[in-house]
């Protein structure tokens, strides 16, 4: 760990802070996990050694439960499954993934001890637990999952106290990192990174944590920008496009502590975030900006519910009709529109309506620029859904420029090698060489394009979801 070393940070803690001057786009460092489990619901879907989604694995003839790629994945995850293996079949079921990553930690503690390598910072017994914070509720919820660990737990392994055991859960709580599929889009399973534990939060952060780098149990820190020798490095816990007031709500309510950065003290973009239109330079009153924005809350309740369901003519059915009551209302950095406009045209593009979804993905991003870090890699995925929808739609100049600007901002967020950077870099090339004939010969072009899509016609789009993974740590 040569680039970072722990320090103690005013009024954070521990924090960790850059022995050397770096730059943007450089990798601080890269961690694999302590313990790592994937997802109840997706248990059946993707493999539990290597994270990939796979239409078709291999279960395990023991327990019958763990799911792998292919003989070498199941040899790889082994050592690592083989306790736990034999527990379930022990047991008769099958544990919840809490419950499930706390034993793999406690078998990792057991057998290597709470250091597992020279490369590692701290100790899982000093990372945070915050039980004493935990509500109530959660409270309650943690008792059940230690009485069922104790039931899980075989006899013939070392036995622990409950206060350990608490300590480990409360740690699984507040510090538990998402763990992703192959191509970083999805988080599939929550696991345990130590050092990456260490970096606090600021709502503006340096650094930037990518879950995937063509190995899910490999995520790395990368910096967003110049960082100076001594400087601290901090993430975002949350998404930048919450008001200041709901960020800290949030990071109290999930992370136990009082959001102190400068863009939650001085409320930085909170007016652009909540703002009125203006119409003929005359600002549209705050009553009207009000009730078009408890509308538009309403209305987004809606919208989740038909998403829930798939369905996803009521989703554009509803995002018109709240879309049609926000315009020359909200301004275009208004974060309810933003949500609409994002959510519209991801929809649109997947119901093949390319004209329509490239139209709201241009003004999503033109909010997002004016709001987000110019290095943020939600920018770089809207960006890049925006550039391919435009291309879809036949507009390659757009398209091209879009694609080359969400290029550029991938580059320092997921770095060259990272899958989803290769995909975007060669679809780049693609719109490059497109926009050159295009540029010769509009014509020619038009008539290619629309033999070609003829006798290939376009597949459906992959059923919509986020801009990738918002939120790096997994919450209960």
């Amino acid at each position: 760990m040569e680039n970072v070393e722990v320090f103690a940070s005013p009024g954070k803690g521990r924090g960790l802070k850059a022995t050397k001057e770096v730059w943007a786009g450089d990798v601080l460092f890269a961690e694999p996990y302590f313990a790592a489990v994937v997802f109840d619901s997706l248990a059946a879907n993707v493999c539990h050694c290597c994270f990939r989604r796979q239409p078709k694995l291999q279960r395990c003839g023991q327990c019958r439960f763990a799911q792998y790629c292919d003989r070498t994945c199941q040899r790889a995850a082994w050592e690592e499954h083989k306790q736990e293996c034999a527990a379930i079949k022990s047991y008769g079921q099958v544990p919840n993934e809490n419950i499930r990553l706390a034993a793999r930690i406690m078998w990792r503690l057991d057998k290597e001890g709470g250091v597992i390598s020279d490369l590692q910072l701290t100790t899982l017994e000093e990372l945070e637990d915050h039980i004493s914070d935990l509500p109530e509720d959660d409270l309650k919820d943690l008792k059940v999952d230690i009485h069922n660990f104790l039931d899980f737990w075989p006899r013939t392994s070392k036995q622990h106290t409950v206060e350990r055991i608490s300590h480990i859960f409360g740690v699984i709580n507040c510090n538990g990192f998402m763990v992703s599929d192959q191509k970083g889009l999805q988080a599939v399973g929550v696991g345990l990174f130590p050092n990456l534990c260490l970096v606090n939060h600021d709502c503006w952060p340096n650094c930037t944590v990518i879950l995937n780098n063509g190995n899910a149990s490999q995520p790395g820190l990368r910096a967003l920008g110049k960082i100076s020798e001594g400087e601290e490095l901090t993430v975002a816990y949350v998404d930048y496009l919450n008001t200041s007031e709901d960020r800290k709500r949030m990071l109290k309510q999930q992370y136990f502590f009082d959001c102190t950065c400068e863009h939650c003290t001085n409320k930085i973009n909170d007016d652009l975030k909540l703002d009125g239109a203006l119409v003929d330079d005359v600002k549209v009153p705050d009553e009207k900006v009000k009730e078009v924005t408890e509308y538009s809350i309403e209305m987004l309740k809606k919208m989740e519910k038909a998403r829930t369901d798939a369905n996803y003519n009521e989703v554009v059915k509803i995002c018109r009709e709240c879309v049609e009551k926000q315009e020359n209302v909200l301004a275009d950095t208004h974060i309810y529109q933003l949500k609409m406009w994002s959510t519209l045209s991801e929809v649109l593009s997947y119901l093949q309506f390319f004209e329509e979804a490239a139209f709201y993905a241009r003004k999503m991003v033109e909010g997002y620029m004016k709001l987000y870090h110019p290095n943020n890699a939600q920018l770089g995925m809207a960006t890049m859904r925006a550039g391919v929808t435009h291309w879809q739609a036949g507009h390659i100049e757009v398209g091209h420029g879009m694609i080359c600007k969400a290029y550029a901002i991938l580059l320092v967020t997921h770095g060259p090698t990272h899958p989803i950077t290769k995909d975007l870099e060669a679809m780049r090339i693609q719109t490059e060489m497109e926009l050159r004939m295009f540029k010769q010969n509009e014509y020619v072009y038009h008539s290619m394009r629309e033999a070609a899509l003829k006798n290939q016609p376009m597949k459906m789009m992959a059923e919509p979801m986020e801009e990738g993974i918002k939120s790096l740590f997994r919450k209960k």
